[in-house]
């Protein structure tokens, strides 16, 4: 799992298509009033806060303080607590479990769905949305290409997990659920700002600069953006290049 030292400003600033883009996948989960429900990643909280308008008890995690730290003060009658999805623990069952944006983040999936399948009651539902394959393989290769050209010495961390359908299908299977529904469809998302692109990476790549001077970054993804900027940048508008994989399991 990458560290990532999140922006929280920048986040809900420049990239809060993350959490509108959510708002549909609520539309799968169908919270009910009294339900008590996860939300897995909870970020700085806003989804959090809807699903819980539909009557719901909802608890938010993140495995990122300053995430939370921010979480807690836009929503202060809402439990949020700093945890890895990987190792979380909390008393009581949950009626579902709801990730958004979250899970293609941790390469340790097996760890992940365990703690899910254990946090959930029988029949419990785990509603999620993450990186489907080829997921802004664009950005990436663009990203990548940069580092060669301008000289750069690094040598990218391990990053995403994009699976495929099969491959995220099978492993929920493996680990005692049963799919129910399952989207898999290309999402072309607008950037906001001359600077959308840049900013993109900035935010979501830091794992790629790991021993990368400042400048150095600078440069880096100037020069990415410029590869990307003949397909990505349209009518004044930035894109990203993603894909997504939308699935309702229940825990068997």
């Amino acid at each position: 799992m990458p560290a990532i030292g999140w922006n929280t400003d920048l986040y809900d600033n420049n990239h809060g298509f993350v959490a509108r883009y959510g708002e549909d996948l609520i539309n799968w989960l169908r919270p009910e009033e009294g339900e008590r429900i996860l939300d897995l990643g909870c970020g700085t909280g806003s989804l959090t806060s809807q699903i819980s308008q539909y009557g719901a008890r909802v608890t938010g995690i993140d495995a990122s303080e300053d995430m939370i730290t921010k979480a807690k003060a836009g929503y202060p009658k809402i439990d949020f607590f700093t945890q890895d999805a990987r190792f979380f623990s909390l008393p009581g069952n949950f009626d579902a479990v709801f990730s958004n944006a979250t899970l293609h983040w941790i390469q340790e999936q097996d760890l992940v769905l365990q703690s899910v399948y254990k946090s959930l009651r029988p029949g419990g539902r785990f509603v999620l949305e993450m990186g489907g394959q080829g997921n802004i393989k664009h950005i990436e290769d663009a990203v990548k290409q940069a580092l060669i050209e301008t000289g750069s010495q690094e040598q990218p961390a391990e990053s995403w997990f994009f699976p495929s359908p099969a491959t995220y299908s099978a492993l929920l299977e493996k680990h005692g659920f049963t799919v129910r529904s399952l989207a898999f469809f290309d999402r072309k998302t607008p950037l906001e700002g001359e600077e959308g692109m840049q900013n993109w990476i900035n935010m979501f790549g830091s794992f790629f600069f790991r021993n990368t001077h400042q400048v150095t970054r600078e440069a880096v993804i100037r020069r990415a953006a410029e590869q990307l900027r003949p397909v990505y940048y349209q009518n004044g508008t930035w894109y990203a290049d993603y894909v997504r994989l939308r699935i309702i399991a229940v825990k068997n």
